[in-house]
């Protein structure tokens, strides 16, 4: 084979050879060098230098780490071509041991683990461990601060459970001092509302609300921001539900403080006709589950016990405990079409929402045949809140969830909902709502472990209209870092979790948001000692 290149390194000819001899063979038409081929030559040259020259100059910016160039890959990939082997980063004996299996006994009682990393390291350098040694101190030492870390986040859940679920002696001290001023006081018996106002209570040309609460400051506050923003507050009807135990209390707070020209009934439950009429089931469905739970759970204790569990599925079995999720007040929206038998429309508040525009366009939002006007939860920027779907409200293990229902559907939110009595009254909610408890009941509680909204979501399937999420920002009862701004400028705040404004667990920057409807300068307030922080 002969190859010929021109001069000019135009033009490269390749002929037949005779042998392996002439396997290259190099015809130049003029055995003198050429210029022009030098030139070309020294070209080449500078340019492959200065090319070498970038590459590791960008591979030194780059580090050890990356590997972003071509003297990079070069680097990482050469010693494999020529048969070798790059040593790991951290030996594969720290690996071993680490993976081991640990018994969390072997670390009770020991007082040669380090407590802390400066110990740790102080030891490291007067023993000189080897790597094994090392190793096994640190997996050691990391386990321990492991149990440690999870045991007082269980305790933290424990405390938290009990500030939420007891009352606090301000609120005890408000209700006991409103009860004996009803005793007392002409005023605070009055009758709510007027015998004038009455017939606004069954007129569906007003705006009505219905609030059910046993507790007096936080219904308070949801009614007062409500007037304060509203635009047409002489057209707001503001229907309270209270038990029997708090009626006096409520009704005398409400005589004392009316909030004209907008409209207050209160009513305890026992002064429903319905509700005195038969058996009612959520009361019978209350009774069950109360019974359950007390066998069933074991109460806080045994729950804190288990070792087994995270620390975030021991919470939420301990916010299953709480009485709000057996409360009455929590339940009795599922009879409201039975409750409110004269009204067509109504917007039902949750006591620990503060309202912070004029409420009054939910009524021109077209529900296109549905029932219930809701949030959904499934989507937003704040994702630790706005990430619920089914599968973390509903056990999608137990086969009679699984086969009737998507895990990924997106859930909604109770709290601020509109809901259309008339579109209510043609469907079946109510007995799907109690029949679904039932079976839960029956289950051992094993078809979701809290609150009413589990079988407010399989009750509401299908009859749900997703509304703007201006008009409902949740986890400000949960979520420490919710942003002040973004809570300033929604329309309905939602302290939904344990940290209730009204409470010594309340967040301090999320607390003014809700305590600026109080009036501390009023005597019970004074008198219960209820303060601003």
């Amino acid at each position: 084979m002969q190859l010929q290149i021109s001069p000019s390194l135009r033009h490269v000819t390749v002929l037949p050879g005779k042998g392996l001899k002439e396997f290259i063979k190099v015809n130049a038409v003029s055995r003198r060098v050429s210029y022009r081929m030098l030139f070309y030559s020294l070209l080449f040259f500078t340019l492959l230098v200065r090319s070498v020259f970038v590459l590791t100059a960008v591979d030194s910016i780059d580090g050890e780490n990356r590997c972003s160039t071509i003297g990079c890959l070069g680097k990482k990939l050469g010693p494999r071509i020529m048969g070798r082997k790059l040593e790991p980063t951290v030996p594969e004996v720290i690996f071993q041991v680490l993976d081991e299996p640990l018994d969390k006994d072997e670390l009770q009682g020991r007082s040669d683990i380090p407590q802390t990393l400066e110990e740790f390291m102080t030891k490291v350098k007067e023993r000189e461990y080897d790597a094994q040694t090392f190793a096994a101190k640190l997996r050691e030492m990391v386990s321990l601060m492991e149990e440690r870390t999870r045991t007082a986040k269980i305790q933290e859940y424990l405390y938290r459970h009990v500030a939420s679920s007891s009352i606090p002696k301000q609120l005890h001290c408000l209700a006991l001092k409103l009860a004996n001023e009803h005793t007392s006081n002409a005023e605070a018996r009055l009758q709510l509302p007027s015998a004038e106002l009455v017939p606004s209570l069954v007129d569906n040309n007003y705006f009505h609300f219905v609030l059910a609460s046993d507790n007096i400051l936080a219904a308070s506050v949801v009614a007062t921001s409500l007037v304060r923003k509203s635009l047409r507050p002489h057209l707001v009807v503001l229907h309270i539900i209270t038990d029997k135990k708090t009626y006096y209390p409520m009704q005398a707070w409400f005589s004392l403080h009316p909030l004209s020209p907008a409209i207050i009934e209160v009513k305890a439950l026992h002064h429903f006709d319905w509700f005195t009429k038969g058996k009612v089931p959520v009361l019978e469905a209350m009774e069950k589950d109360q019974k359950v739970r007390s066998h069933f759970r074991g109460g806080s204790s045994a729950i804190v016990a288990n070792a087994t569990e995270k620390p975030n599925v021991i919470a939420s079995k301990l916010q299953a405990l709480s009485p709000k999720y057996n409360s009455v007040m929590n339940h009795i929206r599922i009879h409201l079409p039975e409750l409110f038998p004269s009204l067509n429309k109504v917007v039902f508040l949750d006591d620990d929402i503060v309202v912070q525009t004029d409420l009054s366009p939910l009524w021109d939002i077209d529900m296109n045949g549905k029932v219930n006007g809701a949030v959904e939860t499934c989507s937003g920027e704040d994702k630790f809140v706005m990430s619920k779907r089914l599968k973390n409200y509903l056990n999608f293990s137990h086969p009679l969830i699984s086969k009737n229902f998507d895990p990924n559907e997106c859930a909604w939110a109770y709290g601020m909902n509109i809901f259309d009595l008339e579109a209510w009254r043609k469907t079946n909610i109510s007995l799907t709502y109690h029949d679904w408890v039932e079976q839960n009941i029956k289950s051992d509680l094993s078809l979701w472990q809290l609150g009413t909204l589990p079988p407010g979501l399989i009750a509401f399937h299908g009859h749900v209209h997703i509304i703007d999420p201006f008009w409902h920002m949740l986890g400000l009862g949960y979520q420490e870092n919710t942003s002040v701004a973004d809570a300033k400028s929604a329309g309905v705040i939602h302290f939904n979790g344990r940290a209730k404004p009204w409470l010594e667990i309340a967040f301090p920057q999320l607390r003014p948001l809700w305590a600026k409807y109080i009036d501390f300068s009023d005597r019970f307030i004074k008198n219960c000692r209820i303060r601003a922080s």
